[in-house]
């Protein structure tokens, strides 16, 4: 995330920060060709919206445009990603923090607390309850699976096959960050994207 941060706020981009953002704007604009066929009509463009934040001027202060945007920032620099599933209300993930707090996870490993956290800078305001973003510290995933894995057979069953399921993608996320240490990288941030 600090790369991707570091784009979008240099002064001076390097030559290979250039070549990123020219991929990053062909993925904006299939992107707004997309929605164009979808019949999705923003405010503004998301290959605008790239070249604001990259200014540090938005147009405007609501419009999902910017967040798909960043998404692309973010999806040039980013790897593996996993399907955490599919869920009709994010409001649900409220309840599930609701129902984890009760048996004892600490308020900042709630999923609502770094699924919708929001990115590491600011963005115009999507408008709607998604595109919402989300981060977590990447060292702090085994903290989130081993909460969860304490409390799980506790859970009302609604909402057990979730919390399986966090923890054990926190579970590899944690494996995976310990890898990467031990090869002298260090990855900082979990993204959560929901669209």
């Amino acid at each position: 995330m600090r790369t991707v941060v570091r784009l979008l706020t240099a002064v001076e981009r390097t030559e290979e920060q250039e070549r990123t953002l020219a991929r990053i704007r062909t993925e904006c604009e299939r992107t707004d060709v997309r929605f164009e066929e979808q019949g999705i009509e923003l405010d503004v463009s998301i290959g605008r919206a790239l070249d604001e934040l990259i200014e540090g001027a938005p147009s405007t202060d609501r419009c999902p445009a910017y967040s798909y945007a960043f998404y692309q920032v973010v999806a040039a620099h980013f790897s593996d990603p996993t399907d955490l599933g599919a869920w009709r209300r994010p409001s649900w993930f409220h309840t599930l923090d609701d129902e984890l707090a009760r048996h004892g996870v600490p308020s900042d490993l709630l999923p609502g607390t770094f699924l919708f956290g929001g990115p590491p800078l600011r963005l115009p305001h999507p408008g709607d309850a998604v595109p919402a973003i989300g981060t977590l510290p990447a060292r702090r995933a085994a903290e989130v699976a081993d909460a969860y894995a304490s409390v799980l057979d506790r859970l009302d069953p609604r909402f057990r096959d979730a919390a399986r399921r966090f923890t054990d993608v926190m579970r590899c996320e944690a494996e995976e960050w310990e890898n990467a240490r031990g090869l002298g990288t260090t990855p900082d941030t979990l993204l959560f994207w929901f669209h």
